[in-house]
């Protein structure tokens, strides 16, 4: 058995356990050992034998075909994306030892972008670090700091927990994306580093981890409960920065005419006003 890790194998076990019987139309008899399906349920329902599919999930054989990788999304219940991921993990090819990863560094015209736009903007990296930030976005959340991590401080920051009404769906989603964001790529140190440190801390990013959930962060609406403004309605959208892979541009932004756009134009003033004290300018 090879000394890599079972990317593999470690994925389609845990989102068998997530599918019940009777999702697949399988009676559920008799009371089950294991949560989800049996190894051997999947296999016949894919067309495959047990012992291929066991050989699979144990990682003593890293290289289906795209046919029985697609059988097996299908038995899994799994969604386009989450079909993608399962195929890149049977494509993956043992990799040569890493480099020291280098820094991650925010292009020049970006960073004065970030700090230009009118709206609450700013830059995060591979590992959901956030490189670049604008004042109006800190007045949002303090926690939009550069050399902040938006995955530490929405699991381990009482604040930050207390911004989202919704915290539970936000975690959900946010760990799901940041599993999209890593790929196959476990090894680096500074992901080790991340994913250790929160599954120590956090019981619940432990749990949304192991269930190997997978989702591209795209454009969403979210909301905050603001300790200056109160509530707020925000859509998020996030930008590739093409000169930058792996880097992406959040900008929040409200439904004109709305009172979440009023309630984030006052506090925008009362940043300038901050930012004009702090400056020592006077206002008419």
């Amino acid at each position: 058995m090879s000394d890599e890790p079972n990317l593999l194998g470690d994925y389609v076990r845990a989102r068998r356990e997530l599918v019940t019987p009777e999702q697949v139309g399988i009676p559920a008899v008799g009371l089950r050992r294991v949560p989800g399906l049996r190894r051997e349920e999947v296999a016949m329902l894919a067309g495959i034998s047990a012992d291929y599919y066991l050989r699979l999930e144990q990682g003593r054989d890293r290289n289906p075909s795209v046919q029985v990788l697609e059988s097996i999304a299908r038995v899994l219940r799994l969604d386009d994306e989450a079909t993608a991921h399962l195929l890149r993990l049977g494509a993956a090819k043992p990799r040569r030892p890493r480099r020291r990863p280098r820094r991650e560094t925010v292009p020049a015209g970006i960073a004065q972008l970030v700090a230009t736009l009118p709206l609450p903007a700013h830059v995060e990296g591979r590992y959901f670090d956030v490189l670049a930030v604008n004042a109006l976005a800190s007045a949002l959340s303090p926690r939009l700091a550069v050399g902040a991590n938006r995955l530490r401080d929405l699991f381990l920051d009482p604040a930050e927990h207390a911004l989202y009404p919704d915290w539970e769906s936000a975690t959900v989603d946010l760990v799901a994306g940041f599993r999209e964001s890593v790929g196959t790529d476990l090894d680096d140190p500074r992901f080790i580093e991340l994913v250790g440190e929160l599954s120590l801390a956090s019981p619940r990013f432990s749990r949304l981890w192991a269930r190997h959930d997978v989702r591209t962060c795209a454009g969403a609406s979210m909301r905050l409960d603001h300790p200056q403004v109160g509530a707020l309605q925000l859509k998020v959208e996030r930008l590739g920065v093409s000169a930058a892979p792996g880097q992406v541009l959040v900008i929040h932004h409200p439904a004109p005419g709305t009172d979440s756009a009023d309630k984030l134009a006052l506090l925008a003033s009362a940043t300038r006003t901050r930012a004009d004290a702090d400056r020592g300018v006077r206002t008419p």
